[in-house]
C-alpha cells in the first residue's frame, strides 16, 4: 500500500510505537544515540529534523521504511 506521509504523521507513528514498548523519549534518545530535544522536536513533526537521526531512531523502534520509484523508473 502506498501511503503519502508527513512530518507530523512520521512523529505520532514514532511516539505509538515508543509508548508501546513502554520507553521514555529519554530511554530512546539514550538507546538510539540522540538528544532528547530531538526526540521531541521528530514527535512534534518539526520538518527541518535531520534524516539520519531519523532514520536511526527508526531502526532504533524497529519501524521499516519502504521507498520505492516513481511508475515510470520502475520498467527500466
Amino acid at each position: 500500500m502506498k501511503i503519502k506521509c508527513t512530518t507530523e504523521q512520521i512523529g505520532q507513528l514514532i511516539r505509538k510505537t515508543r509508548k508501546s514498548l513502554r520507553l521514555t523519549q529519554k530511554d530512546l534518545a539514550l538507546t538510539s544515540g540522540t538528544g532528547l530535544r530531538f526526540i521531541i522536536d521528530l514527535e512534534k513533526g518539526k520538518p527541518t529534523c535531520q534524516l539520519a537521526k531519523t532514520l536511526t531512531v527508526l531502526n532504533t523502534l524497529g519501524i521499516r521504511l519502504d521507498l520505492f520509484p516513481p511508475p515510470a523508473l520502475e520498467k527500466d
